[in-house]
């Protein structure tokens, strides 16, 4: 495969926390860490895509590339797919690599691992989990559960997404992270599929390509990424941000 390229959506459309990808982390905006973050993974060029003219000058004033897409989307993957062919016309990157904007914490090296199941050309879209620990969380919708089974070190290839305690049994649950690799074909199909019956029911748009026969399977990896989505969790990550650049 060719050296990925990673896409990062970044919109300011969230109503629990307004403007997020621009709130001030440390000096800078929430948009800005993260797209840190992606460079330092170090596996491809990294590009922001907004339909915020602010968010597209935040990166530019840090010498990042942004891409401005429509603000209409259907989905998040309907905006990756139109900016993959903005900025890679030629198709030039056979994988892209969806980093969500509102993970200012997260760790380089598990994005970087997100793309090691695509060595598998059987595999489609590549994806990271990691171990449910906290109990509360095994039975708490808002943490999505990857059900999967071993097919190599730290990897699954995944049977179902749920909101629901899965599986049933002895054994740990995984928190599915939703950081995605597409092959570029993938992604392309992807986008013109209908919506999945499963995907209605759990509002987890994975489950489409599960039921479209598309292969995914996920690693697993040691760090859970802080999602952003309150002032609660913004907070949060002001804290450990701060405790990094102390360390």
């Amino acid at each position: 495969m060719s050296d990925p390229l990673i896409l990062i959506p970044a919109r300011l459309a969230a109503t629990r926390l307004p403007s997020k990808p621009l709130a001030d982390i440390a000096g800078e905006p929430m948009i800005v860490h993260v797209w840190r973050r992606a460079v330092e993974a170090g596996i491809g060029p990294v590009v922001v895509t907004t339909d915020t003219d602010a968010i597209a000058a935040a990166i530019e004033a840090q010498g990042g590339l942004a891409v401005m897409t429509q603000p209409d989307h259907p989905s998040g993957s309907d905006r990756l797919a139109e900016a993959l062919e903005i900025v890679d016309p030629d198709g030039n990157h056979d994988v892209v690599v969806n980093v969500q904007g509102d993970l200012p914490t997260i760790d380089p090296a598990i994005i970087a691992a997100s793309v090691t199941p695509l060595a598998d050309p059987q595999v489609d879209i590549a994806t990271l989990c990691a171990v449910i620990h906290r109990p509360e969380e095994m039975d708490d919708p808002n943490v999505v559960k990857i059900i999967g089974h071993t097919v190599g070190p730290n990897r699954l290839r995944a049977l179902a997404f749920t909101r629901a305690r899965a599986p049933w049994g002895e054994g740990p649950l995984f928190h599915h992270i939703g950081l995605y690799a597409y092959r570029r074909k993938a992604l392309a199909r992807f986008v013109t599929l209908p919506q999945g019956e499963l995907e209605r029911r759990e509002k987890l748009e994975q489950l489409r390509a599960l039921e479209a026969g598309m292969r995914i399977d996920a690693m697993i990896v040691e760090d859970l990424p802080l999602g952003v989505d309150t002032p609660a969790d913004l907070e949060r990550a002001r804290t450990l941000l701060a405790i990094r650049r102390l360390n």
